[in-house]
């Protein structure tokens, strides 16, 4: 037996009410209401039934439409609902109030995102910091996307699409929020490419493999993370095993050439080499002066951006061979003069 206070303590649904009466008919359950004496067994029983929970259905219904009028109403003014507070903010009172820390990473978030214009790079970058969610997650990709697109931290309420003044302060201006979604109305391929423009493979047309073909950058990514790799044209025209060196990671072979250059500019014979050279653009110029010119290279190579750092690879090398257990720069004479002058002292440079 089933008994409730009243009918609809069980349902206030009459087609769910109907699936419940007949599960309880077909396990022979009955079921009782103890302020309501109604008798299922008679078809008046049943009709009166039906009306009863017919009136239980509309009083829901009606209860949840004064209730979803009033919370329109509320957001209409701009008065905080309840739920998760947006990261920047915490509930005092049934208001949001700006948290100082977490609205100064928000900033950081919006404008970096500004810079540099992918959130995958992004996401990244904030797992770097160590910056989490109020409940401790990982801020991935989704969740950037939410936060950029959410229009309280301008200080709005939104309802069903619609915005209206907030009663809470804003976090971001307005003029970084309209660049923020100036960038998010382009493609995202379109910003995927853009981004790998601006880091670009410092090897790219310098790399050949064994067999003489050249190396081209490529990457795929795996669980959020960003892999490059610099891949043989053999492989990619004639499939696996057609280059004894297919693939090699970017960074390693990056670091590696990077290194060999580092060795290079501490050699006599390339400081004698380069100082040969850069006598035909500055006559006055010693050796001392290029070898302090090159040797500017280590502290100053960190310190640039990558499309720098390509730059001056694409400057000082122009081959670099692969092969089973070797690796051999070949280099440009005249980019390390180049180089030399670059880093030399302003009136030297304007010498030149």
């Amino acid at each position: 037996m089933v008994v409730v206070y009243k009918i609809d303590r069980i349902s206030r649904s009459l087609l769910d009410f109907t699936k419940l009466a007949e599960v309880f008919n077909r396990h022979g359950v009955t079921f009782v209401s103890i302020t309501q004496s109604l008798n299922t067994a008679t078809s008046m029983g049943i009709f009166m039934l039906n009306i009863l929970l017919s009136f239980a259905q509309y009083e829901r219904e009606l209860t949840g439409e004064r209730i979803r009028d009033k919370f329109a109403a509320s957001r209409k003014k701009g008065l905080w609902m309840g739920g998760v507070p947006p990261y920047g903010y915490r509930v005092e009172t049934r208001k949001l109030v700006i948290d100082k820390e977490r609205a100064a990473h928000v900033r950081w978030i919006f404008a970096r995102f500004i810079k540099i214009g992918s959130a995958t790079d992004l996401a990244r970058e904030i797992a770097s910091k160590g910056l989490r969610t109020p409940r401790g997650n990982r801020i991935d990709k989704t969740y950037l996307y939410r936060m950029l697109n959410n229009r309280a931290y301008i200080g709005e309420a939104v309802h069903k699409g619609n915005s209206y003044p907030g009663e809470h302060e804003a976090i971001i201006d307005r003029k970084v929020w309209d660049k923020v979604h100036a960038i998010l109305t382009e493609s995202p391929r379109k910003r995927a490419a853009r981004s790998r423009a601006d880091t670009p493979a410092l090897l790219k047309g310098l790399l050949f493999g064994p067999d003489g073909a050249a190396f081209s950058p490529t990457h795929t990514r795996k669980g959020g993370k960003l892999y490059r790799y610099y891949v043989s044209q053999s492989v990619l025209r004639h499939g696996a095993g057609s280059c004894p060196v297919g693939r090699i990671p970017a960074g390693e072979i990056e670091a590696a050439v990077i290194g060999q250059l580092r060795a290079v500019f501490r050699q006599p014979e390339i400081v004698a080499g380069t100082w040969k050279a850069a006598r035909t653009h500055v006559e006055d110029i010693t050796e001392t002066d290029v070898q302090a010119a090159l040797n500017l290279f280590d502290p100053l190579w960190e310190e640039l951006f990558p499309a720098e750092q390509a730059r001056i690879v694409a400057l000082l090398v122009e081959r670099v061979d692969i092969g089973m257990d070797s690796l051999n720069i070949r280099l440009r004479i005249d980019g390390l003069s180049g180089l030399a002058r670059e880093t030399m002292p302003a009136p030297m440079r304007a010498a030149a």
